[in-house]
């Protein structure tokens, strides 16, 4: 621990809050002496006495350009709320710990990283720390595991080192991607099928359920099953058999389900396109995954992992500041593939300002229709380009109606459009716009609210979530 550990403290002499750092790390009182510690070993962890003011962002920019993972905490004597803490520090070391304490703090930071280290995850945010905390607990058990998270954010990662770190990882990894496989082939594929079963089954084929023996099966998004489906996977679940297609010889299965999905299955339950009962079995513990634009401290360390093939290639600081800024709507994968392009274009040369404009650029092109960077959430930024384009909408239809009207006696009478068009004019925000939308769904279909979230475009329960927001009931 002490050669991974350095503290910048104020005093060569002694703490100035009576901590004996020699058995902690090492110490040092200039900065110039922490950027050469970092230049020739790895260090883990910074910690920046009460009083130092000048440890900053640019200079923890610094201090991890060798090692995106370096994390850098703050000895406090008051208790300071974490969502005051600067972006740049990974979190804060209570003096009232005592020594004691404060060197146990140190080690379980030390034993989180080599945690993540282990597991095969890049990252030091706080909620990428949590998921590996669960995968530590989950590991060793055989309960069933849904990790939800959008596509890009590393579900098959997670599954992996689920698996590996269980009793099972002697056994085989079995994973197959149930969104990717036409129906009538998935239920072939997972238990396998017998000579004649259907046309073209021209010799028997063992399932995936089969060749994972003791081992895991990982099956991603499987939200996207269809309810037959769901059925043979339930059973499965339940008592550990299925029959192959079209035998009818009884298998059993031995395999440690994991699932992972990108929808939202308490709407697809609502919707009646995913069964309750299999869902309550394949998510006795539930991972949910963090959008790369909620952990955005990890972009650095994640671009050196990509790049740690191709040496010599860099990054400008106003670069990393502009890929920090960015929304990655495909998440990690999309970061890789930014740092695959600027492996291959750069060459180990360093990439620039321009280079992040031009790839945010094109981002942009392929994605015209939807959202763009705003630091707003998803469901912030699909509620505005909904509300926008009912705006829009309606200013076409005023302007129509007005063109149709104009040679006609008499004034035009008021429709809902006047309402929609005035309701810009007014600066209606989008949650008066999203209540007004579920008033009006609601007269609309008299009151009957299964019909007016099909109006909507909408789960039932999501409409009983904003009948209550909004106090419709």
């Amino acid at each position: 621990m002490v050669s991974r550990t350095v503290i910048l403290t104020n005093s060569e002499n002694e703490s100035a809050v009576g901590v004996d750092w020699s058995e902690i790390g090492m110490t040092v009182t200039e900065l110039s002496q922490l950027y050469q510690i970092v230049k020739e070993q790895v260090i883990d962890l910074v910690i920046v006495e009460e009083g130092r003011t000048d440890l900053k962002a640019p200079v923890a920019t610094r201090v991890r350009r060798l090692n995106g993972l370096t994390e850098i905490w703050r000895l406090v004597t008051d208790d300071l709320d974490t969502e005051e803490l600067p972006d740049h520090l990974d979190g804060v070391i209570s003096v009232g710990l005592g020594q004691e304490g404060i060197v146990g703090k140190v080690e379980q930071i030390l034993r989180v990283k080599q945690m993540l280290a282990d597991f095969g995850i890049v990252g030091r945010s706080p909620r990428i720390k949590a998921v590996a905390e669960t995968i530590e607990r989950i590991a060793p058990t055989d309960v069933a595991v849904l990790i939800v998270g959008s596509s890009g954010t590393g579900k098959e990662v997670v599954a992996q080192a689920i698996h590996a770190n269980s009793e099972r990882r002697g056994e085989p990894f079995v994973a197959i991607n149930c969104g990717a496989i036409a129906e009538g082939v998935l239920e072939s594929e997972l238990f396998g099928h017998e000579k004649g079963a259907f046309t073209g089954s021209v010799g028997r084929r063992e399932g995936l359920f089969h060749k994972a023996g003791g081992g895991t099966i990982f099956l991603d998004e499987i939200g996207e099953t269809n309810t037959n489906m769901q059925v043979r996977l339930l059973r499965v679940v339940e008592d550990g058999t299925y029959y192959p297609v079209g035998s009818s010889v009884m298998r059993r299965a031995h395999a440690r389900l994991i699932s992972a999905t990108n929808r939202d299955l308490a709407e697809a339950i609502d919707d009646r396109q995913f069964r309750e009962d299999l869902y309550f079995r394949i998510a006795v513990v539930r991972i949910v995954l963090p959008l790369l634009m909620d952990r955005k401290c990890d972009i650095q360390p994640l671009l050196q992992h990509f790049w740690m093939g191709s040496p010599g290639t860099d990054y400008t600081d106003s670069a990393l500041e502009l890929l920090i800024k960015y929304d990655w709507p495909g998440n990690v994968r999309q970061l890789k593939n930014f740092a695959d392009l600027m492996t291959a274009f750069k060459r180990g040369g360093t990439v620039g300002e321009s280079d992040v404009e031009r790839f945010i650029d094109e981002q942009h092109i392929t994605s015209r229709q939807l959202p763009v960077s705003t630091g707003k959430t998803v469901e912030e930024a699909g509620q505005e380009l909904i509300y926008r384009a009912i705006i829009s909408l309606g200013s076409e239809i005023k302007m129509l109606r007005d063109l149709l009207t104009s040679h006609l006696p008499g004034e035009p009478p008021e429709t809902g459009v006047d309402s929609l068009d005035s309701m810009d004019q007014r600066g209606i925000n989008m949650e008066q716009m999203e209540k007004l939308l579920i008033e009006k769904a609601l007269e609309e279909s008299r009151g009957n609210r299964k019909e007016a979230a099909r109006k909507l475009g909408i789960g039932e329960r999501t409409l009983y979530r904003k009948l209550n927001k909004y106090d419709l009931n």
